[in-house]
C-alpha cells in the first residue's frame, strides 16, 4: 500500500489517533522514525476507523443494537436523560453505553452543554446511521406482519395538496375494494414538512417536490408530473360576468398564496412578469387551505390553486367557487414519488405506490 504525506493534524485528533491506536502509532514511530506530529507520513488504512474494507468492523469491535438505539435517541432528543428513557435504560447505564461507544469508534461522539449534548461530527454521523437502522428494523417488523396476516397492513403517505385529490384518493378508493383489510393514514402538508416527515420515518413516502438544501441527497424522487395552476374565485365574484378578463383586471384584487419562499408563489410571480404585471396585492399569506376557501367565500380575493383542487371544490354548476376563465399558463415543478434513498418499502407501501405511478388522471371527468 502507498504511503501518502500528509499536512499536520490538529492536536486533539492526533491524540485520539495515539490513544486509540497506541500499537500502530509505536510500529510507525519506530518504522518511520517520526515521534511527533510534525510533517507525518501515514499509510491509508492504518489509522483508526480509516480502515472500511471489513465491512463488520464495528460489530467486530463490539458495537451493539442497543448503542445504536441509543445514538438514534440521542439524534433526536439531545439529551442523555430523555434519550435513556426512550430505549428503557437509567440515565447511568446510557451514560456507560455512550463511553463504549466512545471506546469502540476511537473518537468522542458528545460534548456536554450547559442544557444538554451537542453531538460531535463522528457521534452526528454515527447517530444518523443508527436511525436509519432502526427504520428498517421496523418496517422489517411490519414486512413480517404483512406476510403473517395475509396482505393486510398500514400504510403512512404523505402528499402535497393537488396530488392528493388527484391521485392518492383514487389509489385509495382502489385499495380499500381489493384490499379492505389495509389501513392507511394520509398527511396533506407541504414538500418541505413532508421530507422532514419521511426522513424521520414518520411515514413511508410522500408525493411531493424534492426541498432545497443538503437533505436532497437522502431522498430519492420518481417525477410524475408538472401541475398546472388556475385562478378561484367564489361564486357571483365580480369577474364572473361571463365576459373576457385581461390580466390587468385580475390586479384589482387581493391575492391569497403562502408565502414568498413557497413554489406557487415563486411560479406565479414569474408568469405575471412574463406578462409585464406587477406583484399582485397580498394582503394575506397562508399555506392553510382551509382558511384559502374560508377567505374566498367572504371577499372578492382570487387564490391560484392546483387545478387538481379547483377540479374538485369549482366545478359543479352550484358549488361555492369557481375557475375564473383565463389561464395565465402558471405551472409548478413537477412533483414525484419520494422515498429515503435506497429504502425498500413495505409489500403494501410498494403496492400502493406503484398504483398512485400509474394512476392515469387524463381519463376522469
Amino acid at each position: 500500500m502507498a504511503a501518502v504525506r500528509a499536512r499536520r493534524l490538529p492536536d486533539d485528533l492526533w491524540q485520539a489517533i495515539c490513544i486509540a491506536n497506541p500499537n500502530l502509532w509505536r510500529n510507525s514511530c519506530n518504522a518511520l522514525v517520526y515521534p511527533s506530529n510534525d510533517d507525518l507520513e501515514y499509510t491509508y488504512g492504518d489509522i483508526g476507523m480509516s480502515n472500511t474494507n471489513s465491512v463488520d468492523v464495528l460489530t467486530q469491535r463490539g458495537l451493539k443494537l442497543g448503542h445504536l438505539r441509543l445514538l438514534a435517541a440521542l439524534g433526536e432528543t439531545r439529551q442523555i436523560g430523555l434519550a435513556a428513557g426512550r430505549v428503557g435504560v437509567s440515565q447511568p447505564a446510557a451514560s456507560r453505553l455512550l463511553a463504549e461507544v466512545e471506546q469502540i469508534v476511537g473518537s468522542p461522539v458528545h460534548l456536554r452543554t450547559g442544557r444538554g449534548i451537542t453531538l460531535t461530527a463522528v457521534g452526528e454521523a454515527l447517530a444518523i446511521r443508527a436511525q436509519r437502522v432502526q427504520m428498517e428494523l421496523r418496517d422489517a417488523a411490519r414486512d413480517m406482519a404483512e406476510i403473517v396476516a395475509g396482505g393486510a397492513g398500514h400504510v403512512r403517505i404523505g402528499a402535497v395538496t393537488g396530488p392528493a385529490l388527484d391521485r392518492v384518493l383514487p389509489a385509495l378508493r382502489t385499495v380499500r375494494l381489493a384490499q379492505p383489510q389495509v389501513t392507511v393514514e394520509v398527511i396533506v402538508a407541504t414538500s418541505d414538512i413532508l421530507c422532514q416527515q419521511l426522513l424521520s420515518g414518520r411515514i413511508d413516502f410522500a408525493i411531493g417536490r424534492l426541498p432545497d438544501g443538503p437533505e436532497r441527497h437522502l431522498l430519492d424522487i420518481v417525477p410524475i408530473a408538472a401541475e398546472p395552476v388556475t385562478l378561484v374565485v367564489r361564486r357571483g365574484h365580480p369577474l364572473d360576468r361571463g365576459r373576457a378578463i385581461a390580466v390587468i383586471d385580475l390586479l384589482t384584487y387581493d391575492w391569497i398564496m403562502p408565502g414568498p419562499e413557497s413554489i406557487l408563489c415563486r411560479a406565479v410571480l414569474a408568469r405575471l412578469s412574463d406578462h409585464k404585471m406587477p406583484h399582485p396585492p397580498q394582503r394575506l399569506a397562508t399555506a392553510s387551505f382551509l382558511l384559502t376557501l374560508a377567505l374566498l367565500q367572504q371577499s372578492n380575493a382570487i387564490a391560484p390553486l392546483a387545478r387538481a383542487v379547483a377540479d374538485t371544490f369549482a366545478s359543479a354548476p352550484d358549488a361555492a367557487y369557481m375557475q375564473l376563465p383565463i389561464d395565465l399558463g402558471i405551472e409548478v415543478p413537477p412533483f414525484g414519488l419520494l422515498t429515503r434513498s435506497n429504502m425498500v418499502l413495505t409489500p403494501v407501501a410498494q403496492r400502493l405506490a406503484e398504483l398512485i405511478l400509474a394512476m392515469d388522471t387524463s381519463l376522469r371527468v
